[in-house]
């Protein structure tokens, strides 16, 4: 890990203040992913953001580019300022301490007006087309596709069914759990495909001067668009009432140029919430039971409370709903 004194250092270099000007180097955070945030402060009120991180998360060699290429599509993330890729740092623009999981308690005229301009800046991603993506040369995770819809689900099944639950499945009750939710999967790599967040949740959308910015989407890939519109609307680390979901979805719906019928849209977003939050369970157990960060398993209860709900909107996943009352 670089030190103390060559990470200031480098911030002193790049944004070409003298060595005689003093500057703080404070730990901010981690997001995970292997990565260190710092704040890099001089003069008490300016401040960028530094991160240092580990090639061997693939992902996180990626960042860099797709900052890069989001802000020349208009989608707003913090600018880059230096990317060492020889030294695995990374310098950026400082957007505070604000994002939408700070809302959470407050009025909806608020959180609803940043959300749903969440929402349009989501859509002008979605929007993107795969050819010209293509040829602008930028590497990005694995689509989603079968194996990774299988991944997730096996995730699930091992460190939230098995690890938090400590539930054994009958191995006639498994197999028919598999074939249905093969089936879930199946539908959602037949749906459109674009490019998605990939964690499109209230931590990682920020907010400065009423406008928003996408963070830690180093993961973004080609998927399916109601993956990230089932993280944002059922996150479980904030909540919505029904009425205000509903909203928040029939908005997006109606910026949509195809013509996809609502009850339609509506089914499709509950079957990618679905699979979204059999991940996200999945995680908070192999974060809170074996890698030891117990606040993790405090967002238990509202992800299970949100995969039930996502679950009982759905025709086909009768299984998966037996499975659950279980838990």
């Amino acid at each position: 890990m670089t030190s103390h004194d060559d990470l200031i250092a480098f911030g002193m270099e790049t944004l070409g203040i003298s060595a005689s000007v003093p500057m703080d180097l404070l730990p901010l955070e981690g997001r995970g992913s292997e990565r260190c945030y710092f704040r890099l402060q001089w003069h008490c009120d300016h401040s960028v953001i530094l991160v240092q991180y580990d090639p061997k998360r693939i992902e996180n060699t990626y960042y860099a580019d797709i900052a890069k290429f989001l802000l020349s599509i208009h989608v707003p993330v913090p600018r880059l300022i230096r990317h060492d890729p020889a030294n695995h740092l990374i310098l950026m623009e400082d957007l505070g301490g604000s994002d939408l999981y700070l809302l959470r308690k407050c009025h909806w005229g608020l959180r609803g007006s940043l959300y749903r301009q969440t929402l349009e800046v989501v859509h002008r991603l979605h929007s993107f087309p795969q050819k010209e993506f293509q040829s602008r040369n930028i590497n990005l995770m694995e689509s989603f596709d079968a194996e990774l819809y299988r991944w997730e689900r096996n995730y699930f099944m091992e460190n939230f069914i098995g690890l938090v639950r400590g539930i054994e499945l009958e191995q006639s009750f498994r197999w028919e759990l598999d074939e249905e939710l093969a089936g879930l999967a199946d539908r959602l790599v037949q749906g459109p495909l674009c490019l998605v967040h990939r964690d499109l949740q209230s931590q990682n959308v920020m907010f400065q001067h009423g406008q928003v910015f996408l963070i830690d989407f180093q993961g973004m890939r080609f998927g399916n668009p109601f993956y990230d519109l089932g993280s944002l609307l059922f996150d479980p680390y904030v909540c919505f009432t029904p009425g205000e979901r509903e909203d928040l979805l029939g908005y997006y719906y109606r910026l949509l140029p195809w013509g996809l019928e609502w009850a339609a849209f509506q089914e499709a977003f509950w079957e990618a919430s679905v699979q979204r939050l059999m991940q996200a369970l999945g995680a908070y157990g192999f974060l809170g039971i074996n890698k030891g960060l117990k606040r993790f398993l405090t967002h238990v209860p509202a992800g299970l409370h949100h995969l039930k709900s996502a679950a009982e909107h759905t025709a086909r996943l009768r299984r998966l709903r037996e499975l659950l009352n279980r838990c």
